[in-house]
């Protein structure tokens, strides 16, 4: 069996108005909810737990219902970082018969049940597998306000989500000292402190995170994109 971690216990103050982000609407439909939508349509997931701020579990959970997502199965509260949301999602799993993890920021509604299936399929043959997109635009380093160097944008890749993992594997990297912290901010960096490797899986670049203001102007005319590709 592979479980789906959803991460969603941030608050969004980045994203302004008065409702966490993950539970404001777009075209009429919470963001969590679309995004558990496209783990209800993967063929490699069974089951999905949702990591919330701890008063927002049962309204999650209802939500879940009333749209008709049955792979919901838990909502766990979250910690104060997102490192310790995850973990505490691997402690609300089963204790046996789950093979693969598939961590997922909640307010990424826009990845495609194809690109998670192909992530998950990664991970069972290498072990550890992300979702990431290929640099664009030319990426400099900066110290001071000064550029030390240009990167050669042909090796680098944006991180996205799903990340996913085997669970034992997902387990060490989130005992290590210093997992929980606040700087951790990606699976995959813990994974590679182990000297593990992990594998990129190619995605695309409508796989957003809605983080500011402008990404939900940015997110509904994707939505109306989707609609009508669909």
């Amino acid at each position: 069996m592979n479980v789906a971690i959803i991460v969603a216990a941030g608050r969004g103050s980045r994203a302004g108005g008065a409702r966490a982000k993950q539970f404001r609407e777009i075209s009429g439909i919470p963001i969590i909810i679309h995004t558990l939508s496209r783990f209800e349509l993967c063929e490699t997931i069974q089951e999905a737990v949702v990591v919330l701020p701890g008063d927002a579990r049962e309204e999650s959970l209802a939500l879940a219902a009333r749209h008709g997502l049955r792979k919901v199965s838990r909502a766990v509260e979250g910690g104060e970082t997102r490192a310790e949301s995850v973990w505490r999602g691997l402690q609300a799993l089963p204790g046996e018969g789950v093979e693969v993890v598939a961590v997922h920021d909640g307010v990424r509604p826009f990845v495609t049940p194809a690109e998670i299936d192909r992530t998950v399929r990664a991970a069972e043959e290498h072990g550890a597998a992300v979702l990431a997109a290929p640099a664009v635009e030319t990426l400099k380093e900066v110290e001071g306000g000064r550029v030390v160097r240009t990167l050669e944008r042909a090796r680098l890749w944006h991180a996205q989500t799903p990340q996913c993992f085997r669970l034992g594997l997902l387990r060490r990297a989130y005992e290590q000292p210093g997992a929980l912290g606040a700087d951790v901010t990606d699976c995959g960096a813990l994974v590679e402190r182990l000297g593990e490797s992990v594998y990129v899986v190619e995605g695309g670049a409508d796989n957003i995170k809605i983080t500011t203001p402008r990404d939900f102007a940015i997110a509904e005319a994707l939505m109306n994109k989707f609609r009508y590709q669909g």
